[in-house]
């Protein structure tokens, strides 16, 4: 057990990772809006980033609510239904997280990377109507995701099995039984699907670039799509790298969980709380749009 000091501390630090991604993610959602009021219409990207910074202010403020309730109120937890409520929204946000992140990468490489495959052209050509449906897909899985954890978390309730939550984290004093395998499986298998998503994207435009770079080396000339493809490089690839880092923490969420080691299931909150915030800070910098609204924003404040 941690002492009350430290505790306090991890809390706090927690708490301020969870209102900076909810600031962040909120205004790229204010300026998505704004642009949208203007132009009257939104871009594929703009709903991906639309869609995506919504899903993450949801899932950061509905497990701050569940944190601070969880202090002031522990018992709740018990109360009827709580707890299925509970675990389906936090597995809902959670999902539709990761898969809009992982429509977002297969967007970028689809968009920008350059093939001669007829297959790969039709998707090119298809990506801009295909995406309001890939969205939708996304959210009725992680809506299903999340009906499903409710009836296990129902099941785990009625066979009198105990549960306390804090914030994305399971801290189970339990007698493990075959569902929660299944619960296990399951979430990895969701991971997976997302993860390989990203993972093929970075590749397919990676060797986009080197083939493109290439070809303007040997033609000695120069163009934006070179800039079009590092800057979604660069995106793409920071957002790998720390979704392979999200992708071991909840594995390994997993197994200290199961240990009853609460000193690493905190220290592993503190990446997992300040994922979508920075993640989201990325976004806005390789976005010249949001980049200069930011700055814009920023000055005025400065001046102010």
């Amino acid at each position: 057990n941690l002492p009350v000091q430290s505790l306090t501390a991890f809390r706090v630090y927690i708490n301020l990772e969870a209102f900076a991604g909810m600031w962040i993610n909120a205004f790229i959602l204010c300026a998505l809006c704004i642009g949208w009021v203007k132009k009257k219409t939104l871009n594929s990207n703009e709903k991906i980033l639309l869609f995506l910074s919504c899903s993450r202010i949801s899932h950061l403020g509905f497990s701050w609510v569940n944190n601070f309730l969880s202090r002031i109120y522990p018992n709740y937890f018990y109360v009827q239904s709580i707890l299925q409520l509970l675990a389906s929204f936090t597995t809902f946000f959670n999902y539709s997280n990761l898969w809009v992140s992982a429509c977002l990468c297969v967007f970028y490489c689809i968009k920008i990377a350059n093939f001669r495959n007829r297959f790969f052209i039709y998707l090119k050509v298809k990506i801009d109507r295909m995406m309001p449906w890939l969205l939708l897909a996304s959210g009725i899985s992680a809506l299903s995701m999340g009906i499903i954890m409710y009836d296990i978390a129902e099941i785990a309730q009625r066979n009198n099995l105990t549960f306390t939550c804090l914030g994305n984290f399971w801290e189970e004093s339990i007698r493990m039984e075959k569902h929660f395998f299944s619960v296990f499986f399951l979430a990895g298998v969701g991971y997976a699907v997302s993860f390989t998503a990203v993972i093929f994207s970075a590749l397919f435009l990676l060797f986009s670039l080197w083939r493109h770079k290439r070809m303007m080396q040997t033609n000695s000339m120069k163009d934006l799509s070179m800039e079009a493809h590092i800057r979604a490089m660069k995106s793409i690839l920071s957002f790998l790298v720390m979704y392979t880092i999200n992708f071991v923490c909840l594995i390994l969420t997993i197994i200290y969980t199961m240990k009853k080691e609460n000193t690493m299931t905190l220290l592993i909150s503190i990446y997992l709380y300040a994922f979508p915030g920075v993640h989201s800070l990325i976004l806005i910098f390789s976005n010249p749009k949001l980049e200069k609204a930011l700055l814009k924003m920023l000055s005025f404040r400065a001046k102010c």
